[in-house]
């Protein structure tokens, strides 16, 4: 499968540049019948859009979808569903002083050594605007989902050195930092301010979990609910680093202290702990799917930094325009939508499994 393609039965490929006219997505294989508008979608894309808060890159886009087809009437028709978002505010002349330098962090020297040709335009595809493809085609899956009783929900547990103490998921949509933790808010704020003061950015840890996913998606060995749900979390830009359940906390533990018991639930079965975080085998056990990534600082940063250029030579480079001091905060609805794009594509193979 081409490396702008993701998913099995139910199938995006994501096109556009940061800076170039519009970005879109094309869904394969949603299934007919299917209630969808265009607001449906909007409420999505609204959560990431930039410029939105002082902690956000200042780029101001609309970030309107637009359906050009698969939908009539308001339902899907099983065919192809096309999406595009156009770009309004580019300011691409800010990249021509750098253009033959290789910012560090950024992709743009394996980008040359990939194709040999690359737009230098705010990063291009490999730009994280890109991911507005990802959320208004994960808006779709969501859909699908909600029919059978799952819903998604993703927050920020670590800014910098700040953790939360507590999940409280009523507070989340209270604030623009989409933190759980009241009594974290301020100190989180302050990390990200400090960082932009300073010139610089930094990082953190977005967590999300699945409620009412069947028992039974994933497949034994190579397709397991993990490694996709692994694959579709590490696509997104600036993520370093994944876990599920108690991730990489287990390697400190006994077998005796790490296995989750099995027990009745309401006449179902169930677990008493959930330690593996929903998934057992590569296969979902009933049980909340948690899962979680890193995000590395962002790499545009306005502070003089050493690097070269296209020749080898030696150089300096400030890395000026409207960027994010930490991207953590419209990390949240990708992440979201990565995992109803992974849940989806896994219940709709689940219905070929069984007579």
């Amino acid at each position: 499968m081409a490396g702008n393609s993701f998913g099995h039965l139910f199938c995006i490929t994501t096109f556009g540049e940061s800076h170039g006219p519009a970005m879109g997505v094309v869904i394969d294989g949603c299934p007919a019948g299917l209630e969808l508008s265009i607001e449906d979608i909007q409420i999505e894309l609204d959560k990431r859009r930039p410029g939105t808060s002082h902690l956000t890159t200042t780029r101001q886009e609309k970030d309107k979808v637009e359906i050009l087809s698969g939908v009539f009437e308001g339902k899907t028709l099983g065919t192809p569903i096309a999406l595009v978002v156009r770009n309004e505010d580019q300011i691409s002349k800010i990249y021509e002083p750098i253009k033959d330098l290789y910012r560090p962090g950024h992709a743009d020297y394996t980008y040359d050594a990939k194709y040999g040709i690359r737009d230098f335009r705010g990063g291009g595809r490999a730009s994280a605007r890109e991911t507005i493809a990802r959320v208004a085609a994960g808006a779709v899956a969501r859909k699908i989902l909600a029919s059978i009783g799952v819903k998604i929900v993703g927050y920020v547990i670590q800014i910098g050195k700040v953790k939360v103490t507590k999940i409280d998921e009523s507070f989340i949509d209270q604030n623009v930092l989409c933190c759980p933790d009241k009594a974290v808010l301020k100190t989180m704020t302050n990390e990200i301010e400090n960082a932009r003061k300073d010139l610089d950015s930094v990082g953190g840890v977005v967590e999300v979990v699945a409620r009412g996913v069947p028992a039974g998606l994933g497949e034994p060995v190579f397709n397991k609910l993990s490694a996709d749900l692994a694959a579709a979390l590490m696509s997104i830009p600036a993520v370093k680093g994944f876990e599920i359940g108690n991730g990489f906390e287990v390697a400190g533990k006994r077998g005796s202290e790490n296995n989750d018991a099995w027990i009745t639930k309401s006449g179902k079965v169930g677990t008493q702990t959930n330690r593996a975080g929903g998934i057992i085998g590569g296969i979902s056990d009933g049980e909340d799917i948690v899962v979680r990534m890193a995000l590395k600082p962002a790499s545009s940063i306005a502070k003089n930094q050493k690097t070269i250029d296209k020749r080898g030579n030696k150089a300096e480079i400030q890395v000026l325009g409207r960027h994010d001091p930490c991207v953590c905060i419209r990390a949240v609805p990708i992440a979201e939508a990565m995992m109803a794009l992974t849940l989806v594509d896994h219940y709709l193979l689940s219905r070929t499994n069984q007579l």
